[in-house]
Order: C-alpha cells, then structure tokens, then sequence
C-alpha cells in the first residue's frame, strides 16, 4: 500500500511538470500576464511609456500659434527655392520648402483671406477660405544662380489640413507662396539643415 502511495504521489508530481512544460512552450501568454502585473506595479510610469510608444512618429517643431512671424536674414543670402512638399502627420500637417544657395532665409509670414502677387498687386486665387501667406526673403531669381526655374507652379496638398501651396513668383529678393487653408491654425516656422530646408508646421487645432 505504502509502494502504491509513493508510486501515485510520483506519477501527479509528473503530471504537473507536464502541465508546467505545457505553459513554457506557450510563452507568450505566461509572457503577457506578467508584463500586465507589471505596469499595474508601476502605474504612472508605465502610462508615460505607452504614450511616448503612441506618440512615436514627427512632432511639430518650434512654438506654434496664430501670430505674424517675420525674421530679416542676418547677411545676405542667395537662395532658391527648388520644391515644395507637404505631408500629413498625426496632429498637423508640414510644407517643407527646399533650399538651395548660399546663406540663410528670412521670411515674412502672415495669413490673409485675399492674398495678393508682390509687385503685381493681382489677386491669387487659392482653394479653400483663407490663405498663410509666406514670403521668403534672401532668395534670387533661377538665372542669376546660374540655375533653371523649378517651374514649382501649383502643388498638391494633404486633403487635410493644406489644400494646395501656390507659388506666386520671385520678386526683388523675395519668393512668395500661397497655402491655402480651411480656418486659421497655429502654425510654427523652422529652417534645418543637411538638407537646408524652411518648414511650416500648421496644426489641426
């Protein structure tokens, strides 16, 4: 009697290591409960770590908000600007004017519901109600750098918050553009490097 006990106790203990190597090779669910033990452990560190996962991905740069910006270059520059790009991203959309030349941008930046062609005066008819009217100054006409005009013209924008960018000429040492817009957003103004870039963030509120 006492030889069956034994032998009984021995055959559950194998039973249990089996169901114990059982859980092993499913792993990833003895993986998961423990990692959620563990940020009910950590609390508040744990919901900061999952909202930095979340907000992964491009952030506005700089300090965003409704206002005129203006900043005059520093020296004189000559620049050209050879494309124009826009994306959307989580929050704001980005238009990002390439540069090429030497020296730096300033800019003259404002929005206007009835934007107007330097040194025409004519009227620049965009989509949507309102107009970021920019102004980039430090820059040359295509010829004088010894470049071809990007013929940049009309570009597309995000159906989000940008509807279309509008390039309105070169004139007296400033390149002018039009984005049009629905509703007046903050918007931030940035110049980057490697490659030399002015960016316009506007965002969504």
């Amino acid at each position: 009697m006492r030889y069956t006990a034994v032998a009984a106790l021995s055959i559950s203990a194998l039973l249990l290591a089996g169901c114990s190597n059982g859980g092993s090779e499913t792993g990833g669910t003895g993986t998961r409960a423990m990692e959620t033990m563990s940020a009910s452990a950590n609390g508040a560190q744990s919901h900061s770590s999952t909202a930095e996962s979340a907000s992964a991905g491009p952030t506005p740069l700089g300090q965003a908000d409704a206002a005129m910006k203006t900043l005059r270059p520093e020296a004189p520059a000559q620049l050209l600007v050879t494309g124009v790009r826009t994306a959307s991203h989580s929050g704001f959309d980005r238009v990002v004017f390439d540069l090429t030349g030497d020296g730096e941008p300033g800019w003259f930046i404002d929005y206007t519901d009835n934007p107007t062609q330097q040194g025409s005066g004519n009227g620049i008819a965009f989509a949507g109600d309102t107009a970021l009217n920019v102004n980039i100054d430090g820059t040359s006409y295509p010829f004088d750098l010894g470049m071809e005009d990007p013929g940049i013209g009309r570009v597309e924008g995000t159906k989000g918050i940008v509807n279309e960018v509008i390039s309105a000429g070169t004139f007296e040492g400033r390149s002018q553009f039009v984005i049009g817009l629905n509703g007046r957003h903050p918007y931030s103004v940035s110049v980057l490097q490697d490659p030399h870039r002015l960016v316009v963030d506007i965002l969504a509120n």
